[in-house]
């Protein structure tokens, strides 16, 4: 999960990131017990986070692992969420990276090596039970068939659509297991003089969950390998930028508008949109006023959708000293107080299976079992994604093809083989 970012990864917190050690003595995330043998053991935490609010958020979570770890001094380090990475990426080159370093699944492979495999031995110092979590969810912090740390939450990509203006236009209200002809014609009577139809995407899982869905195909195959000119693939993503030529969508107006389609929606100035479930609160809520939908993502040719469940974690910093202290944090930061209190708040969807209904349960009656059927159809067809060392910086170069990929100009076709040409090896 990244906390709410409107403009997709704003940054609105100017805080410092020092992924440095606890203690003066500048040892990075080799925390131990002090030099002392009454003194208690240092482990540092590092976390993103966007605005005041997400602070807050992880400071009540930092209450309650410090609470069940009386033993041992917490210190939570944070900083917006591109900074996180610029800033770890750095500091891991040094081996500083603190002992509980917070990954988000999707850039894993990129950082695996930083990280300490956690062995069912560690999950039981950890308080950890793969059981408690969602199937398949330790996935999310997997790489090359090691865990190399705990999902705090899960997520998936859904379409938003605003309520008001399907009501206004007439067309075709979004159903759950809907099909991309259904989308088709939902989308050719949503858009007014006023408002277009769909939200661009630009952004990595907010342009691709379409393609991906629809296509049934992931742009990498399960042993990495790039495969972005999969005919399937191409059609589904060509399909997608065609929302723009047939005046169902504005183009963004430049690469750096990475959360254009999201922001459109939240706006009221795009009737539908793709975003993850991470966002479905806010949109709920949104300032806007209008009344917010949701559904699972359409389904292709073949009947059936596909999504990616996502989210994030916790692991352990290979240069950490003290190991076991550090696994019990983890499992504090994991347990079933800290997920509870995530979901309570609204704040994202636990990975803790028992924590979950709390999440429904902080939603206002009155759209709570939409909202819980809603996220039961998008999560009940979703598959690990596959990556590669290069996504990152593959995933990165999209909002610049993109700008000009979503005219025509080049073609789809064309951006998805150059880009593949460039990366694939």
């Amino acid at each position: 999960m990244k906390f709410k970012k409107t403009m997709a990864v704003s940054a609105t917190a100017a805080l410092a990131l020092s992924l440095a050690a606890c203690g003066s003595d500048d040892k990075g995330g080799n925390e131990g017990t002090g030099s002392g043998s009454g003194e208690k053991a240092q482990i540092t935490w590092d976390m993103w986070a966007g605005s005041d609010d997400d602070i807050a958020a992880l400071e009540a979570t930092l209450k309650i692992a410090q609470e069940e770890n009386p033993d041992i001094d917490i210190k939570l380090q944070h900083a917006p969420w591109n900074d996180y990475f610029t800033k770890l990426t750095a500091n891991l080159s040094s081996g500083k990276a603190a002992c509980v370093t917070s990954m988000n699944g999707q850039r894993l492979s990129g950082y695996a090596d930083a990280f300490m495999e956690l062995t069912p031995e560690d999950m039981a110092t950890a308080g950890i039970k793969e059981s408690d979590f969602t199937a398949g969810s330790l996935d999310i912090m997997s790489s090359g068939g090691k865990v190399l740390g705990i999902p705090y939450d899960v997520a998936t990509m859904m379409v938003f659509y605003n309520k008001d203006q399907i009501e206004k236009t007439g067309a075709p209200a979004p159903k759950l297991g809907w099909t991309k002809a259904d989308m088709e014609a939902t989308l050719a009577k949503a858009g007014d003089d006023k408002m277009k139809a769909f939200g661009m995407g630009m952004a990595e899982f907010q342009w691709l969950a379409l393609p991906i869905s629809v296509s049934g195909v992931q742009p990498v195959t399960a042993d990495g390998k790039l495969d972005l000119t999969n005919p399937a693939f191409v059609d589904a993503a060509t399909w997608y930028g065609s929302f723009v030529e047939k005046g169902w969508a504005d183009q963004a107006p430049s690469a750096s508008e990475t959360g254009w389609g999201e922001s459109e929606y939240q706006a009221g100035n795009a009737a539908l949109a793709v975003d993850g479930t991470w966002n479905a609160v806010s949109y709920l809520n949104n300032e806007s006023g209008f009344k917010a939908g949701m559904v699972d993502l359409p389904a292709g040719d073949s009947g059936k959708n596909l999504g990616l469940v996502l989210g994030s974690g916790y692991g352990i910093a290979k240069n950490c000293e003290n190991k076991e202290a550090a696994l019990k944090v983890l499992g504090s930061l994991v347990g079933k107080a800290a997920q509870d209190s995530m979901a309570s708040s609204g704040r994202s969807y636990p990975a803790r299976v028992e924590s979950q209904p709390l999440y429904f349960e902080a939603l206002d009656a009155s759209v709570r079992d939409e909202v819980k059927g809603a996220f039961d159809a998008a999560f009940a067809n979703v598959a690990g994604q596959n990556t590669n060392a290069e996504w990152t910086k593959i995933s990165e170069t999209f909002p610049n093809n993109l700008v000009s990929g979503y005219t025509g100009a080049p073609s789809m076709a064309d951006m998805l083989k150059a880009t593949q040409d460039q990366f694939a090896k």
